[in-house]
């Protein structure tokens, strides 16, 4: 008895040293905030949880929006034991004494057992795969919880065996709502003290957490724990809100979601000729830790498939960065970069010679093979003129302009279409008059025989 009192005791002692977002946690569907288009009311999810149906679940979201928390409430409100594991900890020893208990619970007790794996992406393919009888056959049903996309970082038996859930970041409206909630809350510490926060606080709090609950609770303990009371008061002011959460937080993993995201909307600005959007990107992936060199690789590609040859000299722009950005690396790789993403931004576009490589290389792999004409073909070596090779090729050098009727082995216009943009309008007209000229006269290498 005495045992269980002192337990209790420190158990309780714990609870109210813990963080302020450990102790206010959401207990209830209705206080998890931000997430109604998975929650609110006759949602699937929200119908399963309250019937206690609730079958294997994979939530996706970024730190913050709720995850764990919405696994602690179907832990209260299941009938099934619950398990807790994170991937971070845990090995497949202890994934397999939690699944061993759980046959052994189903067997002799017939209850089930709900196993919760938060950062599930952290466990390798073969700890995913060690899972994989035990959800088929009922033995547990798995929760696991992850900050990067499950399409990439789960292994998909898994996923088909499990709902993918995608829980959202929450906007500044919805931190504003919970860190007020969190005010009036039970739990909240410090409950002979009235605490006061200004709107402008709060706001700030909110845009510098960047949707991300835990974040924003941190900060306004920071305040709170931080601000002496007067006459029994805390009044947390904007200044104060500034120095509790001074630098914005980015969520950016580098190798995931927002990695690939964020490139993908750099390349489509500089695409769509929108400088200003590049240059937020690019700024949102270096104020992130994105490496100089990554940027500079993706201008340099922008440059050869979106502007191509409309504008020639921006591909000479994105590598001279590149090689710039080599040698005098950040801050000043920054004005580097800004310069060569504005340059293919505002640069004329054609993806003409892009279309045209991966046309030639379809018709390559799939199409007919299409033999190097004899007058073409290399005649510098010994025996060659024996052999015919070379016989009959017109220098094109010697012709007006430089320019020749000759077959070249494939029709013209067949791959590269240029369009009139920039200085790919003059090329088009270069190709249109070889075209006409090739039109009036016959090509001297056709046999006589084939144009009866």
């Amino acid at each position: 008895m005495t045992r269980d009192m002192f337990e209790h005791a420190a158990a309780e002692r714990l609870r109210k040293e813990a963080p302020l977002a450990r102790r206010v946690t959401p207990r209830t569907l209705d206080e998890i905030v931000g997430q109604d288009h998975i929650l609110a009311a006759g949602k699937i999810l929200r119908r399963a949880i309250e019937a206690d149906r609730i079958t294997s679940l994979i939530l996706y979201g970024p730190p913050g929006c709720g995850k764990t928390a919405l696994a602690r409430i179907i832990a209260m409100r299941t009938k099934s034991d619950f398990e807790n594991l994170n991937a971070v900890t845990s090995g497949v020893k202890d994934l397999r004494e939690l699944i061993r208990a759980a046959k052994d619970r189903r067997i002799h007790e017939n209850r089930k057992t709900i196993i919760f794996i938060d950062e599930i992406h952290r466990f390798n393919r073969a700890q995913q795969d060690a899972l994989l009888p035990d959800v088929e056959n009922g033995n547990i049903i798995l929760i696991g919880a992850t900050t990067e996309n499950p399409f990439f970082s789960v292994v998909a038996p898994l996923l088909s065996r499990s709902q993918v859930f995608e829980l959202k970041p929450l906007d500044d409206e919805h931190v504003v709502t919970l860190l007020k909630r969190v005010l009036a809350h039970p739990d909240r510490g410090m409950a002979e003290l009235e605490i006061v926060v200004d709107d402008a606080a709060l706001s700030h709090i909110a845009r510098y957490a960047e949707g991300d609950a835990r974040r924003a609770l941190n900060g306004l303990e920071v305040a709170m724990l931080t601000t002496p009371p007067v006459d029994g008061r805390i009044h947390i002011t904007i200044d104060v809100a500034q120095e509790s959460i001074q630098r914005k937080l980015i969520h950016y993993d580098g190798t995931g979601d927002q990695h690939y995201d964020a490139a993908s909307a750099f390349i489509k600005s500089m695409r769509g000729t929108d400088p200003d959007s590049a240059l937020y990107w690019m700024a949102y992936m270096l104020e992130a830790g994105e490496e100089p060199r990554f940027i500079a690789r993706r201008i340099c590609i922008a440059a050869a498939e979106d502007v191509g040859n409309a504008d020639p000299h921006a591909l000479v722009v994105a590598t001279a960065a590149f090689q710039a950005c080599e040698f005098i690396g950040l801050p000043e790789a920054r004005i580097i970069l800004a310069q060569a993403a504005t340059y293919v931004a505002c640069a004329p576009k054609s993806n003409a010679a892009y279309m045209g490589i991966d046309a030639a290389l379809t018709d390559v792999r799939e199409g007919k093979t299409v033999a190097v004409p004899k007058y073409l073909q290399d005649a510098h070596y010994p025996g060659a003129q024996r052999l015919g090779r070379g016989a009959g090729y017109q220098y094109a050098h010697n012709g007006e302009d430089g320019f020749v009727v000759q077959d070249y082995g494939v029709p013209r216009w067949t791959y590269y279409q240029p369009t009139g943009r920039g200085k790919e309008g003059e090329f088009k007209q270069r190709l249109e008059e070889c075209a006409r000229r090739e039109e009036a006269q016959e090509d001297p290498h056709e046999d006589p025989a084939e144009r009866s």
